[in-house]
Parts: structure tokens; sequence; C-alpha cells
């Protein structure tokens, strides 16, 4: 059958499925029929109703959006976190066909390891002849430090992409290396679970290999560079305000390696180190995310703030696996790409398996010729540029938009500043554009990852998918989408997980140190949280009373007030904005951590705040705002549970706590100091119970009715009571003292004497001891633990 035909076939029953006019060249083969793994999805998608396919679809959006799936956009000066834009298509490929790309690949790999190794040892390439000095001197990609270093281990490269192109005709080229810092892996794991999701009786008997595989031998790899069981792998990421970043902490977590950014780093006696809270740790194995040339401030950019200086000497010094070598985006100039197909037969001893992209270098002759002879075919770009085709900032010209004395001009007066590539027309995928599949331009990105038996290529990647026809609409970043490709066996697939095979000298791994900037973050996380929820008790109790009594209990409301300047809150608005801060300032630290904060427990933080910012601007005072905030309160109780008792308990949990610890511990000492003072409004002590949460307790434990006395021994000093100031002491002394370093064999740290003499004097009072003097004490003496603690741990 014809592949017009084949499509029709395909097409669900609904009419508004009916394609637009053209076939998406993936679909169809060189002889014009449907190939196999697209009928067997056409006909999925013909047995489904509308509402099927939109439940269907549904999830795997649910997913995303429930995991914080998210890049960041760029524009107007400012940057906004998107969420990812996941094409409901997968594209498929067909096993055989995958392999003939993998093979090319891998030796497109090998040659551009042969080509930096050169480029950073010998120079034989270009005192030759055979690479023009100038593309690989007056490039800023080629670091010149790191000229002579032999990397640890001997290879300059360990993890690639390759941007792939495919014409109608269903040749496939290589539009641009990554050899830098390649992006993307962990999107790509993200569609494949978001598309199971979508797809999950096809994707199960559809014979689609698995990316688990992949990732495991490639995190194995990086472990066997590490050494020992003790030898530590991170990923360096430039931060949370990189458009990546959320891959960076999936990455993270996923595989099991620390999370670092440059200022977690030193260089001591030339050995890369991560402060942690447990003291210096050394990193063995520093898989980098960020471009070279802003690791190390003192050798190469000294503007950098996201570095670490001293970077060259630990690699000069081989005591660090660096993935990839400082200096690899040399490999990425565009330029580069005219000359590979000639190096190839002596570097890699056979012609490019698969071709790159046409292109010439206008800093010769010929090549100045073969753009004047036809420039209709012809763009043009800055020669070093290291952007791929179709890039919606790369500054392409269109030679044949230029009158022949300009272009004779450019290319007479600035040819050696000027590549020249062949404009081609990309190859069309099916794409879900209101309830209609539309042909759409794509390019794959394909990933390959070095382990001790050679390259391995993850069978898949993602494709981007165009935003309209346009192929310059491709990008992310200017409307274009991302799509899971599945590469489709003959025969049943294995299913591979990232679990090695037990063995018996397999053990429980020790977690790694904690640096001391997620430690940090961890604390901070755990006060705002809990100063959310203070604030969100506090209102509720207000709007209570305000409900119930109305102007007629303005002294009892009055009494609030000391508690609002306390905490900075505007009592005119129900939500208040001093809540919406809080809850932005967890988010913010959580973000920090997110290769340590539980997808749950993050979809559930953003739950409340995206609640409380839409109540916010509704909600009425009185019984209106205390049923909003009750319900708030509740949506807190959850997140508490999330983190609080399915987080495991290593270092990192116990920084939390303490933050929790510590911020509950100063609010209920202000609490007790404003509420039991002796100027306190009638009805304050009861006031007192509800905020902290203990109604009932007060009701079992006294028969009377509520007294500053029993207040205070049930707020205060019963160290039963979770709510209590006693109980919280109690747990930031337990805490404290498993912290490293705080009691070295009876020798307490400045941090654990100051907790030990907090407790001893609050197990020691009694309520006649504490007076609203010695409780605003005690909150001054709580608060000083942090600064003791930052010293002792977040320097």
């Amino acid at each position: 059958m014809t592949g017009e035909a084949a499509f029709a076939m395909g097409q669900p029953r609904s009419a508004s499925y009916r394609p637009l006019p053209g076939i998406p060249d993936e679909m169809v083969g060189p002889d014009g029929l449907i190939h196999p793994p697209w009928r067997r999805l056409m006909a999925h998608l013909d047995a489904l109703s509308d509402e099927e396919l939109t439940r269907d679809l549904a999830r795997a959006d649910r997913y995303l959006l429930d995991s914080g799936v998210f890049y960041r956009q760029y524009g107007e000066g400012q940057s906004v976190e998107r969420p990812w834009p996941l094409s409901q298509i997968p594209v498929l490929l067909a096993e055989d066909e995958w392999s003939r790309i993998a093979h090319a690949l891998t030796q497109r790999a090998d040659l551009l390891e042969a080509v930096i190794a050169d480029l950073y040892g010998p120079n034989q390439l270009v005192a030759s002849g055979q690479l023009p000095a100038a593309l690989v001197a007056g490039n800023p990609e080629w670091l010149r430090p790191m000229v002579g270093v032999t990397p640890r281990g001997g290879h300059f490269l360990h993890f690639l992409a390759f941007e792939l192109g495919r014409g109608p005709d269903g040749q496939w080229w290589v539009l641009a290396d990554r050899t830098q810092a390649p992006s993307g892996a962990g999107y790509a794991l993200e569609n494949r679970v978001a598309m199971t999701r979508a797809y999950s009786e096809l994707y199960a008997a559809g014979n689609v290999h698995r990316l688990a595989g992949f990732f495991r031998a490639f995190r194995d790899a990086l472990r066997d560079q590490a050494g020992d069981r003790d030898g530590r792998v991170a990923i360096l990421t430039p931060g949370p305000m990189n458009e990546t970043y959320f891959e960076h902490a999936y990455i993270a977590r996923y595989l099991g390696f620390t999370l670092l950014e440059g200022d977690d780093l030193v260089v001591a006696s030339d050995r890369l180190m991560v402060r942690s809270v447990q003291g210096m740790a050394p990193v063995d194995v520093l898989w980098r995310r960020l471009d070279g040339n802003y690791a190390d401030p003192l050798e190469l950019d000294p503007a950098s703030r996201i570095g670490t200086p001293g970077m060259m000497a630990a690699l000069r010094a081989g005591t660090v696996t660096m993935v990839n070598a400082l200096g690899s985006g040399v490999l990425e100039t565009r330029a580069l790409m005219a000359f590979l197909p000639q190096l190839a037969p002596e570097l890699v001893r056979a012609p490019l398996a698969m071709p790159n992209i046409a292109t010439w270098w206008c800093g010769t002759a010929s090549a100045r010729a073969e753009v004047r002879a036809d420039p209709r075919r012809m763009v043009l770009a800055d020669a070093l540029t290291t952007r791929a085709p179709f890039d919606p900032k790369d500054d392409l010209i269109r030679a044949a938009a230029l009158s022949p004395q300009t272009l004779a001009l450019r290319l007479d007066h600035g040819g050696g500043d000027l590549v020249a590539q062949e404009a081609v027309t990309l190859s069309t995928t099916p794409a879900l554009v209101e309830g209609r599949l539309v042909p759409r331009p794509m390019t794959l990105r394909v990933y390959l990852a070095r382990t001790a038996e050679g390259w391995t290529v993850m069978p898949g990647g993602f494709a981007r998918i165009g935003a309209s026809g346009d192929a310059s609409a491709i990008a992310m970043q200017d409307g274009g989408a991302a799509a899971d490709v599945w590469v489709v066996g003959r025969d049943p697939v294995p299913a591979i997980s990232l679990a090695r095979q037990a063995s018996a000298a397999d053990k429980r791994l020790i977690p790694g140190g904690l640096p001391a900037r997620a430690a940090d973050n961890l604390f901070w996380l755990g006060r705002y949280a809990e100063r959310a929820e203070g604030i969100v008790r506090l209102m509720r109790a207000y709007h209570m009373r305000l409900a119930e009594s109305g102007d007629a209990g303005a002294g009892l409301l009055e009494g609030f007030d000391p508690l609002f300047r306390q905490m900075g809150i505007d009592p005119a608005a129900p939500i208040p904005q001093k809540l919406l801060d809080n809850l932005a300032a967890a988010i913010g630290s959580a973000g920090r951590v997110r290769d340590r904060f539980s997808p749950d427990a993050w979809s559930a933080l953003h739950d409340i705040d995206r609640s409380a910012r839409a109540l916010a601007p509704r909600v009425a005072p009185g019984d209106d705002a205390a049923r909003a905030l009750s319900a708030l309160l509740r949506k807190l109780a959850g997140i508490s549970g999330l983190v609080h008792e399915n987080m495991y308990r290593f270092v990192g949990w116990r920084f939390l706590t303490i933050g929790r610890l510590h911020e509950r511990a100063m609010g209920t000492a202000a609490l007790l100091a404003v509420l039991c003072d002796e100027a306190a409004p009638e009805g304050a002590l009861d006031l007192a119970i509800e905020v902290g949460d203990s109604v009932l307790t007060h009701r079992r434990r006294f028969t009377l009715d509520a007294s500053r006395a029993t207040v205070i021994d049930l707020l205060a000093l019963d160290p039963l009571n979770p709510r209590a100031l006693r109980h919280q002491i109690d747990g930031l002394r337990e805490q404290v003292d498993m912290l490293p370093a705080a009691n070295d064999h009876g020798a307490l740290s400045p941090l654990a004497r100051a907790v030990l003499r907090l407790h001893a004097d609050l197990a020691t009072a009694d309520p006649d001891s504490l007076t609203t003097d010695a409780l605003w004490s005690l909150r001054g003496r709580i608060g000083g633990l942090s600064d003791l603690l930052t010293a002792a741990y977040f320097p």
C-alpha cells in the first residue's frame, strides 16, 4: 500500500484526526510503504475513541506536572520555569536502522577522541596543515592551559550527544557534535516514563528497547573510574538558574551521584575536595554540566562565579577524572565539520559511515568558489559558532539573499570567519496538534557513553519537534516540543533495570558526605516550612475569633498584634504576603537540593503554594478565611509527613529536622511570651492552647480552666507534648549530638554546649520561673543556635 493510504488507515475513527495533506517522512520507507512500527501505533490510535485517547494522553501530562519537570526559558532580561513540552506521539525507528546509526556514531566518537587528543597533545593536525591554525588558536573553546594535560584514564571524551537530521529521502546526517556538556539525557528518561503512562499496553507489547541499561553501564563505568568503594562521583552544575537544572538534579538522584556547585568544591594539595559537613572529602570523578571556560576562574575565565579556583591544577596532577575534559567544546565548532570527512580515513581508518551536513570553511579559495558557484543552496554563519543548525539564535545568512558583489566582498575579505553549509530540508514526523495528526520537522539527539567495553549508545534519545512546518521553530526556547524515541525490535526485548545483579560481595553503601551548601538549604527548608505552618495556625485562630465575636472581641484581637509584628504579618490580608514569601523561600531552598528532595514532596510543596496564591485574592475575612487556612494546614501536614516520615535518616535529614525544631521552638517561645503575659487580654490563654494545637491534651491533663501555670506546663515544659518548647529542645539536643564533630569523645562543640545549657535550663524550670522576660530570653538563645550552626557547618 502507498504511504498516503497507510496514513489514512492509521487515522482514528473520529473525523477530527484527518491528516493534513502530506505524509510524515519518518513513517514511510523508500518503497512508499509505511514502516511496520508505525502501523502498530496507528492501529492503536485507531482503536481508541476521542475520550479514551484524551484520557491516556492526560496521564503523560499529569506525570510530568506531578514530577515537576521543567526547563528554564530566557527572554527580556528574565528567566521563567516552563513545563516540559512533550510531544504526545513518539518517534519510532526500526532496530536495524538504529544499529546502522549506532555504528556510525560510534565511529564518529572515536574520530572526535582522536582529534581532541591531537589538539591538546602533539598537534600534528595543525602542524601538517590538515586543520587551519586559525580555527584552533583563535577559538574561544580551545583552552590553552589544557595543552599537554593527559586526562586521568587516558580519554578526553566520556559522554557525547549528536544532533541528527534526516532528509525526506531517508538519508541521515550529523547536524552538530555535542562534546562540551551534552544535555537532555535526563529529559529522555522522563519522556520515556511519561510515554509509558500514555501507551502502557502498546509499550509493553511493542518490543521497545529500554533505556535503563545505557545508564547502568555508564554509572558503573564512572564508579570504576572512581576506584575503590569510597571513591566519590559527582555532577557539577551551574546551579538552579541554568535552563536544564532539573535534569542535573534528576540524573544525580537517578544514578546516586552527588550534585555539586562550584562553591561546594575546593582544591587542596592538587586534590579536588568537596566542602561537606563532615569536613573535606575528595572527589574522584566529576561529570561537569557547565562550559569548560567557567570551571576555573584562576586559569580560565576570571569573571566566572560558578567555577572552582585551582581546578586546572587538580587535572594536571591527575587526581580527578573530568567528564568531559575541559576544552572539549572546541570539537563543537561548526567549521571543524568541513575537515572531519578528510580526517576520518587517517584517524579511524575508514570514511565516515554517516556524513555530516555538507560544510565548507570559507578560508580557502576552493570553498569560496563552491559558495559562489551555487549560492542558492548555501547558508553562511560564524565559522567558530558552536550552535547547531536550526537553532533560532543562530545568525544565519542565506548566501542567495546577498548580491553577487556583496557575497564576493564578504568571502574575499572575511572568508576565514565564515562557514558555509548546505541548506537542507528536514524530514517530518507525526505530531498531535489540536486533535489532528500533522507532519512536523524533526531533529534527533542521540547519546553515547564510554564504558570499559567501549562506546555504548542509548537506544532512543529524544527528538525535537517543530512548532510549525518551519524547521527554525524546532528549539524548545522557540516553541518546539520534545518527543520520546522508540527503537522497535522484531523480537521481545529484555526488561532491564538500573540495578546490578546481586552478589555476595555487595554491601550496603554508606551515603556520601553532605555538601555544606545542601545542608544549609535543608536547614532553611525546615525553617521556612515550619514558619509557614506557624503563620497559618496563627491566622486561622485570628479569623476564627473574628468570625465568632466580630467587633465585640476587639480586645482579644488586639492581643494578636505583638505576634503579628514579631512575624511581620499584615492581618488585613487573610492570606498574608508573609505566608506566600515563606512558601516561595521553601520552594527556593528545596530547588537547590532537588537531588535530595522527593518528587512527591516537591509536588506537594508546589501544590500548597499554588493553592495559597489562588486563595489570596478571593478569601474574605472571618469564617471564609478560617476554612481556607484549615485546608492549607492540612496540606502542610501532608508535606511534613512526606518529608519527615519517608526521608532516609542520614545527615541531611538531621539538618532538615534541626531547622524544623529550631523554628518551632522560637515560635512557641514567642507565642507564650505574648499570650501568657499578665497584660494579655482575656481569652489569650485559650488562644495559646489553640495555636499550640493542644486543646484536647489540655482537657485530658487538666480538669481546670486554662491558667498561666497549666499553659506554661503544657506548652513549655512537657517533654511528651510534640508542640511543647521542651520537646523541641529535647529533639535539638538529640539531633545536634549526632552531627559530625558535635561530640568528639565527650568534647562538645560550641553548638552542642549551647543546646545542652538550653536543655538543662528548661528541664529544671517551673511555670513560675518562666516569666515573660525569661521566655523572650529563651527565644533569643534559641535564635543564637542558628549562628553557631552556620559557623560550624555552613562556612
